[in-house]
């Protein structure tokens, strides 16, 4: 591998960040509000796969004892 000098490393990065293309402020709040929806679904899902379970482990319980 090659090494390069520290100026021209500095040339490299400026070089790539430039081409680095942001996000708008709308995209930006799109795809948050995007998160808190999916991770709220997530949480509703298992919280009713653990309520069922718990509620099948009880049963299976009761009968047992």
């Amino acid at each position: 591998m090659a090494k390069t000098n520290p100026f021209q490393f500095v040339q490299q990065v400026r070089g790539e960040t430039a081409k680095v293309v942001w996000p708008t402020r709308k995209e930006t709040m799109l795809t948050t509000g995007m998160v808190f929806v999916m991770a709220t679904l997530a949480a509703l899902f298992f919280f009713l796969v653990d309520q069922i379970i718990r509620l099948g482990l009880e049963m299976l319980l009761s009968v047992a004892s």
